[in-house]
């Protein structure tokens, strides 16, 4: 016979302030980008070309490509993000809403563009490349 669990009031409150900081945190997350787009595009396009993670024939053409990405993300509703998300969601524990979002368009978009000559390293190494600069903006934004 299966045994019969129910949530109490005490779990049930800690469940929703879980949930309530995680979503906390990715509002303030795409809100800090929100607000440097512009910078923040830039600092990305040239860690990415710098470290080696993507060859390029045009730095500002990939970071215009990632200027749309962040506005796209910032004008997105919940369900779209978590859509573009989903495949990279287990790529690490606790991920930037932000740095997984853009993972997923450097991964399966921007590979694809004319400029880009081939894009290196694993889908880790970008997530990690773009958390960086990520963390930078959040403690900037504080």
């Amino acid at each position: 016979m299966a045994k019969s669990f129910s949530v109490g009031n005490r779990e049930s409150k800690l469940l929703s302030k879980i949930e309530s900081s995680k979503t906390r945190e990715r509002i303030r997350a795409i809100s800090a980008v929100r607000d440097n787009v512009e910078s923040f595009s830039n600092k990305v396009s040239m860690k990415l070309v710098e470290t080696g993670l993507i060859e390029t024939v045009s730095k500002n053409s990939i970071q215009e490509q990632i200027n749309k990405c962040l506005d796209t993300l910032c004008k997105s509703e919940d369900f779209d993000i978590d859509f573009k998300i989903a495949p990279f969601r287990t790529l690490v524990s606790s991920p930037n809403v932000v740095s997984i979002y853009l993972t997923a368009y450097v991964v399966e978009t921007l590979i694809n563009h004319k400029d880009v000559i081939d894009i290196f390293g694993s889908d880790e190494d970008i997530y990690h490349c773009i958390q960086k600069e990520t963390a930078q903006l959040m403690a900037g934004a504080r």
